[in-house]
């Protein structure tokens, strides 16, 4: 049929008045003209056909991995394959009085073969990543590292592909060419390699998943992980703005991870009063009668005075002067009040430590430190929380004869000079 259709034009051409060798050449241009029309119906028809059926299966069926593989278009892709295999059947016929011509058409085919296949394997692996975090075994793994770097390594695979068919050499070629340049190719891919081990090790060692909070001041990052992919880390802070970490940081720097305070679901309160320590002194009679009044610790002022007594006697100390024997303090008082009412307080963790505590005096006076852990980890309700604890305390001081210890302001020496 090729040779009956070549035969009419060639006869049409010279009757025409066209000389032979002209009238052969523009029976190939039509034949040319009439194969790009063949093969962009063929692909137009293919897509169409293809896609349609894929379509309407995936839409009617139960699973979800099909539908995302008509979302990321790679049936699209494997349509593109008909008018490859068309150049592929038909040209060698179309053009056989041209075996030049036909072999680097061929050779153009085999290298648009290539990047068709190269698409669609990257957006099966676009799909795939998808599919797989979908998965509660993979939804905290870096899985975009090691999509990235598949696509990476495909693609030096497809170039390597490409050279050989335009050059008619053995893809070995190219390799054993390409380990005289192994230096240039590490400094050239130098982050993607680091990044690349980095990933395996926070992946490994579970040291930082996708939805951490992470803090690392080096670089301003500040909140929660977004992304972790094969060069970067991405951090959304708390102010909206978003950090890029380079992955590898991650190992060879230090940073803090919020995860275990998020799976234990308490946050650490550790805040410390200052005392006058001008104010810190034994408690008189009246104060503890006084202490007895306060709900929470009446029964420990109570035991605490028995004991006390208890411990003077069998040691025959002469309470006459204050510097002999055990006392009760104003101070101690105070810690074992904020003791009682961290103990009590709803919105403290009894499971775990709670402690007032007294830390190493210095010039601002003696530190009392609250150190608990507060039930309700969201941001807005843990600063609530821990802001409500400590007005609560601050207000408390001056029942027990304590003062707070602060700077002096401009108010300070306006009083000292009224009087």
């Amino acid at each position: 049929m090729i040779e009956e259709s070549t035969r009419y034009f060639i006869e049409k051409f010279i009757s025409l008045g066209v000389s032979e060798s002209i009238a052969g050449y523009l029976n190939y241009a039509l034949l040319g003209l009439f194969l790009i029309i063949v093969c962009l119906i063929a692909d137009r028809f293919s897509r169409l056909i293809l896609v349609r059926i894929v379509s309407a299966l995936a839409a009617k069926s139960k699973t979800h991995w099909d539908d995302i593989l008509v979302e990321k278009k790679f049936f699209y892709a494997v349509a593109h394959l008909a008018p490859v295999l068309l150049i592929e059947i038909l040209v060698p016929i179309v053009f056989n009085g041209l075996p030049t011509f036909v072999d680097y058409v061929i050779r153009l085919n085999d290298i648009y073969l290539i990047v068709v296949v190269l698409i669609m394997v990257n957006r099966f692996l676009l799909a795939a990543q998808l599919i797989l975090s979908g998965f509660e075994l993979f939804r905290d793994k870096p899985l975009e590292s090691y999509f990235q770097l598949s696509k990476i390594i495909l693609g030096i695979i497809a170039t390597v592909l490409i050279l050989s068919v335009l050059v008619s050499k053995s893809p070995i070629y190219f390799l054993s060419a390409a380990g005289a340049m192994t230096a240039v190719l590490l400094f050239v891919f130098k982050d993607t390699i680091l990044g690349f081990i980095a990933s395996i090790q926070l992946s490994v060692n579970d040291m930082i998943r996708v939805g951490d909070w992470v803090q690392m001041d080096k670089y301003g990052a500040d909140g929660d992980v977004l992304e972790i992919n094969l060069t970067t880390v991405k951090v959304r802070n708390w102010d909206k703005t978003i950090s890029t970490v380079p992955t590898y940081s991650f190992i060879s720097d230090s940073f803090k991870n919020w995860r275990g305070m998020q799976e234990t679901g308490a946050r650490r309160i550790a805040r410390s009063i200052y005392i006058n320590m001008g104010t810190v002194k034994f408690a008189t009679p009246e104060m503890i009668e006084r202490f007895k009044n306060i709900h929470i610790i009446n029964k420990y002022v109570e035991e605490k005075q028995i004991e006390i007594a208890n411990y003077n006697k069998e040691n025959e100390v002469d309470t006459s002067h204050v510097s002999n024997g055990r006392r009760m303090t104003n101070l101690g008082t105070f810690r074992a009040y904020a003791q009682k009412y961290l103990e009590r307080h709803p919105k403290v963790d009894k499971s775990l430590t709670i402690m007032v505590r007294q830390l190493e005096p210095n010039e601002k006076g003696v530190p009392v430190q609250i150190y608990c852990f507060c039930n309700d980890i969201a941001w807005e309700n843990y600063e609530a929380v821990q802001s409500d604890i400590m007005d609560h305390l601050i207000s408390v001081i001056p029942q027990f004869d304590l003062q707070v210890f602060q700077n002096p302001s401009g108010s300070d020496f306006r009083k000292l000079q009224a009087e």
